[in-house]
């Protein structure tokens, strides 16, 4: 589709408030779904970035893999299990998701975002213990999945400051050693807080919190983080939306400006959300 140049025009004068606003902030996208396995979604996502980073916005990325985990347990004939959403993660599956998240997917992200003209940086949760963990204490175990102690922002801040993406897998670590597996939501949100973000997104395969699930021209556009506990109590928020707003709750009272839920299956979601006035998701103030 050809754009005439007055429109194409049009288009960056519009966006330019949004790029002074968010310009040499911190934003941090959780990155999955759809637009993490399609080849072209991806290869969207990854040219937002660099765009957004060439204008001055410092993206950080946050990822998870369960998909690729999985794919990898059943060619090594071990089931996948979960347990209340969470991946059940014994110290073979622990193995595989360290080398499917830091060593395949995370690498291979960095390898997409530099082939689109960026400068990325790998970088795991382990990594100058970055996201310290301990275990997950729940009703039920769950083996080595982890909860958050306490995240270290330097070697986020140091990648920025030298201009590079930092690409994060998340992978917990103990003061012991022990590796653990992170829910990349969970982690994502934390790291945002610590980083005192500008926003938070998270990209999804749903447009964002319907009123009505099953109708997607229900979308809730934007929705104040006192308003979640009634949302909740009217089944409007219910089920895998709740592990995903809680987290944007967090961050919000964390000290996150702003998060967002967004719609990874539309091409370039990234820069619908953050460089025009209508966004594309649900956004929680």
């Amino acid at each position: 589709m050809q754009i005439e140049n007055h429109i194409r025009s049009q288009i960056l004068i519009d966006a330019l408030p949004y790029i002074q606003k968010y310009h040499d902030k911190i934003v941090v996208i959780k990155y999955g779904g759809n637009a993490m396995t399609n080849s072209e979604l991806k290869e969207a996502v990854m040219r937002d970035i660099v765009l957004l980073s060439e204008v001055g916005i410092k993206v950080v990325l946050v990822h998870g893999g369960g998909p690729e985990i999985s794919a990898m347990l059943k060619r090594v004939g071990v089931e996948s299990r979960f347990i209340n959403g969470l991946r059940y993660t014994d110290e073979q599956t622990m193995d595989i998701v360290k080398m499917v998240l830091s060593g395949k997917v995370n690498k291979e992200l960095v390898a997409a975002l530099q082939l689109n003209g960026g400068k990325a940086l790998g970088l795991c949760g382990c990594d100058g213990q970055m996201i310290v963990a301990q275990k997950l204490e729940s009703e039920v175990d769950l083996g080595y999945v982890g909860e958050i102690k306490k995240i270290t922002t330097k070697p986020i801040l140091d990648a920025l400051t030298n201009g590079y993406v930092p690409i994060i897998a998340t992978v917990g670590t103990s003061e012991t050693g022990q590796s653990y597996n992170i829910n990349a939501d969970t982690a994502a949100a934390r790291i945002a807080s610590c980083l005192r973000a500008e926003k938070l997104i998270l990209m999804t395969d749903i447009k964002g919190l319907l009123k009505n699930k099953d109708d997607e021209n229900t979308l809730i556009p934007a929705v104040n983080v006192s308003e979640v506990a009634y949302l909740k109590s009217m089944g409007i928020i219910s089920g895998g939306m709740i592990p995903k707003i809680d987290c944007c709750v967090e961050a919000i009272r964390r000290g996150v400006k702003r998060t967002s839920i967004i719609d990874g299956r539309v091409p370039h979601s990234i820069l619908i959300e953050l460089l025009t006035n209508e966004g594309i998701g649900t956004q929680f103030t």
